[in-house]
C-alpha cells in the first residue's frame, strides 16, 4: 500500500506564503496531509478555492486576536472527525491545537507558544508545556496512533542548534524546555527526524538577520513526533530547508498504511 505522506510547515503568515509561491509548491508534490502552523489569518481572509482546485480539503482553527497565530490542516481525504483546541481557554483563543482522525490514525497540527518576547511569555509557554503531555497522554488512550507534528518553539540537543553555547540562557533552548522534550520523547512519542537521521547542521527556521538561512545558522524547533505504537509503520522523515516560503521551512514524514 502507498505511503501516506505528512508535511508539517510553520508558513509565517498563509496569506504571504501564497505569494512567495506555496501554493505551486504544493502543485507540484503529492502530500496527503498538510499541517500548518501560524497561519496569522481566517479562512474567509484566504482564497481557499486555490487548496480545493488542487484536491485538499481544508480544516481551520483561528486565533481570536486578527493576524496572530492560528493552524490548519489540508488532507487529500476528508477527515473522519475534527477536534478544534484543547479545551483550555488559554490556549484555544491562540488557535493553537488543531486534530483530524483519519481511520485509527490521529494527526495533530500544533504551535506551541514562544517565550522569547517577554517573561509573561515565557510563563505561559511553560505553563503550556505543563498541560500538554497530559493532554496528549490522555489522547493516546482512545487514539493509540497519534501523530503531534509542529512548530514546538523547542530545541532539544545541542546539535539541533548552531550555536548551543551562546543560546544556553535562551528561550526555546532553556534547560528545562529541553527537559521537557526528555519527557514528551521518553516514553510517549519519537522524534522521527532523529530516528532517521544523527547527523548534525538540520535546522528547521532560521532568523532573517545576518544571513542566518544563508550561513545555516538555525534552530530545529519543528517537529514530527509519533506515539510509539507507529513506529512500525515509519518510512521516511526529512527537514526541506530548499524550500522558502517562510523564516520556516517544512518537514516531511511519510508512515505505510496499515
Amino acid at each position: 500500500m502507498a505511503a501516506l505522506k505528512i508535511i508539517s510547515y510553520n508558513v509565517n503568515g498563509i496569506r504571504a506564503a501564497i505569494k512567495k509561491g506555496f501554493v505551486d509548491w504544493l502543485a507540484d508534490n503529492d502530500y496527503d496531509i498538510v499541517c500548518i502552523q501560524e497561519t496569522k489569518a481566517r479562512p474567509e481572509q484566504v482564497d481557499v478555492n486555490l487548496f480545493e482546485e488542487l484536491g485538499y480539503h481544508h480544516y481551520w482553527y483561528s486565533a481570536e486576536k486578527k493576524g496572530y497565530s492560528g493552524v490548519a490542516i489540508l488532507s487529500k481525504h476528508p477527515a473522519d472527525a475534527v477536534h478544534y483546541g484543547c479545551g483550555i481557554d488559554t490556549y484555544d483563543k491562540e488557535g493553537r491545537i488543531l486534530r483530524a482522525d483519519f481511520g485509527d490514525i490521529s494527526v495533530m497540527s500544533v504551535y506551541m507558544p514562544s517565550g522569547s518576547s517577554s517573561e509573561v511569555r515565557q510563563a505561559i509557554k511553560m505553563q503550556f508545556l505543563a498541560d500538554f503531555l497530559p493532554y496528549c497522554k490522555r489522547l493516546l488512550v482512545d487514539n493509540p496512533k497519534l501523530i503531534v507534528v509542529g512548530d514546538y518553539n523547542i530545541c532539544h540537543k545541542a546539535i539541533d542548534i548552531h550555536d548551543p553555547v551562546r543560546n544556553a540562557k535562551s528561550s526555546g533552548f532553556l534547560p528545562e524546555e529541553r527537559a521537557w522534550l526528555d519527557d514528551f520523547f521518553g516514553e510517549y512519542f519519537m522524534d522521527t527526524f532523529r530516528f532517521f537521521n544523527k547527523e548534525p547542521h538540520h535546522y528547521s527556521w532560521w532568523s532573517y538577520r545576518a544571513r542566518s538561512r544563508e550561513r545555516n545558522k538555525g534552530w530545529r524547533i519543528d517537529y514530527q513526533a509519533v506515539s510509539k505504537a507507529l513506529q512500525p509503520q515509519l518510512l521516511a522523515a526529512s527537514i526541506l530547508p530548499d524550500v522558502k516560503h517562510s523564516d520556516h521551512c517544512p518537514i516531511y514524514l511519510a508512515i505505510n498504511r496499515l
